[in-house]
């Protein structure tokens, strides 16, 4: 895991107001980022899909729906989305930073899993 989907997304790096601090991980949808919000003084987990696959329409459907499904509800096993957006052609979704990194990384796959199950 040390090669960036996103050869362009590093520590140090900003997207939006929230400076990149860590890769947590990456998977099939993209890779999750640790940043820091200095606006609220929070981290938060940035989900960053690469350009390379947004430009597949199927993958951008999901990670919008991912986005839409998420910030539609309300529980406390449910992450809190904070804003969604597009970095140099790559969208992302920022949410809560989860204490353990697997458990931020897998809340968000919850959600598109969750999401993929109501459609069937």
């Amino acid at each position: 895991m040390t090669e960036n989907i996103s050869p362009t997304t590093t520590p140090t790096k900003t997207i939006a107001q929230y400076t990149i601090v860590s890769k947590i991980g990456e998977g099939g949808m993209g890779e999750v980022w640790r940043a820091r919000d200095p606006k609220l003084g929070r981290d938060v987990a940035i989900k960053l899909l690469p350009a390379s696959l947004s430009q597949n329409a199927d993958r951008l459907n999901r990670f919008e729906q991912e986005a839409q499904a998420a910030g539609a509800l309300n529980h406390p096993n449910i992450l809190v989305i904070h804003h969604i957006g597009s970095h140099e052609a790559a969208p992302y979704i920022v949410s809560e930073l989860l204490v353990g990194e697997e458990e931020a990384t897998s809340s968000l796959s919850v959600v598109t899993n969750w999401t993929a199950d109501l459609k069937k």
